[in-house]
């Protein structure tokens, strides 16, 4: 996942050559912030609990690995590249 933070909006903005979604985050990068942001909008976007979604790398990159309990990585691709 590649995250694009300080974005006019909170938004899903496709998949990349390589397979990745990439999303685009109001938050700033500063102190967490654009983290905090991500989770929960992965999160709403999945319908999963917050606590259910997980940074696994990334925490200081644009590239990001989440994990997701419950779901597998197919199925979230899926939700989040919907609509």
């Amino acid at each position: 996942m590649r995250v694009v933070p300080g974005a006019p909006r909170d938004a899903v903005d496709g998949e990349m050559s390589d397979g990745r979604v990439k999303l685009r985050l109001r938050a700033r990068a500063v102190e967490g912030a654009a983290n905090e942001a991500l989770v929960a909008f992965v999160a709403g976007r999945l319908g999963v609990p917050r606590r259910a979604v997980r940074i696994a790398s990334g925490l200081t990159a644009r590239m990001k690995t989440l994990e997701v309990e419950g779901l597998d990585a197919g199925e979230a691709r899926r939700r989040l590249l919907e609509s």
